[in-house]
This record gives structure tokens, sequence and C-alpha cells, in this order.
């Protein structure tokens, strides 16, 4: 291993050292990211951390003006689709109590008996596509449709039973504190 490549290691761990840390001392961030369904989700939610991770062996380093265009590409549309089955997730904006959140998810579903309990209350919005959304309160799951949105109270444990058709779905979701909430 060249002296570069061990440094690049190195960092990357001490990256990752980080994240645990910042994981133990924060169960939010420890619900978010048990939330992650892949790689790429778990990478973004370092980088809203100031960490990177995803750089894997062998990977050259993006320049700045290639990290800038991508960084730079404010449009919900331009995304490429994850791979059949998967969810990217991109963080738009964070604040005390609030985050916006896109999710880009291509025939995707929850795992079988897992449930999405989460401490904040979730608006989302399903901007393309399809899906069937099941609460664990409800006898059958809600069908969405493109434009159509939730609130979904926090601890109201929930789950995505499948985007139909093996379709891509994008989802806008809004995370608040309920306590910042002034009418529902």
């Amino acid at each position: 291993m060249a002296e570069e490549q061990l440094q690049q290691f190195l960092k990357k761990v001490d990256q990752l050292n980080q994240l645990v840390a910042l994981v133990k001392s924060n169960s939010e961030l420890r619900e978010r990211l048990s939330a992650c369904s892949n790689h790429q989700e778990v990478v973004s939610l370092a980088a809203e951390q100031g960490l990177q991770i995803g750089q894997r062996w062998g990977e050259p380093k993006l320049q700045a003006p290639i990290l800038q265009a991508i960084t730079q590409q404010n449009n919900l549309w331009l995304r490429a689709a994850p791979a059949p089955g998967q969810e990217q997730l991109q963080s738009l904006l964070q604040a005390k109590g609030v985050r916006l959140e896109l999710i880009h998810s291509n025939a995707a579903s929850t795992p079988e008996g897992q449930w999405y309990d989460q401490p904040l209350g979730e608006w989302v919005a399903l901007l393309t596509g399809s899906a069937q959304l099941r609460f664990e309160d409800e006898t059958s799951p809600r069908k969405l449709e493109a434009g159509d949105w939730l609130w979904i109270a926090p601890r109201r444990r929930h789950r995505v039973d499948a985007c139909e058709g093996g379709a891509e779905c994008l989802w806008l979701t809004l995370f608040v504190d309920s306590s910042l909430i002034l009418n529902g």
C-alpha cells in the first residue's frame, strides 16, 4: 500500500470513528442512521455532520470544480435513479427542530418486519410515482399517488409497503419537532 493510500485509509477510519462518537451521543442521529438502507444514505448522513466517509479504495479524489458542479445541482428531478430495490436520501435543509429531505425510491419498500418510529412529526408528499404506505394502527395500506401528502404524528409507526409497479417514487419529507407546530 502506498503512503498516500495509507493516509487516505487512516483519514476514513478517523472520520468513521467521529461518526460513531456522534451517533453514540445523539439519539436522533442514531435513529436516522438506523433508518439508512444503503451505503449512499450513510455517506449523506455523515456529510451532513461534516464527515467524508464515501471515498473507496482506488477512487480518485474529486477536484473542486467537479465537486462544486455536483453539489450545486439544485433540481429535484435531475438525479440519477438508485438501483432497483434501493433508495437515495438527500438532506436539503436542516435547522433546530426541522429537517427537509428528498427520498428517491426505485421499487423500494421497508424491509419486512421493520417500522419507522420517529421522534419527530413527518409531513410527506409523494412528488412522482405511486406507493402504498401502511400504518401499524390501520388494517390496510393507504395508496398514494403523485401529489398526495399527509402528516405522520411523532412515534406513529409506519412503513412503505411498495412503490407501485416497480416505478420510481420521489418523496419530499419535512421532519418537524411537534413543539414547533402551531396548527395541525
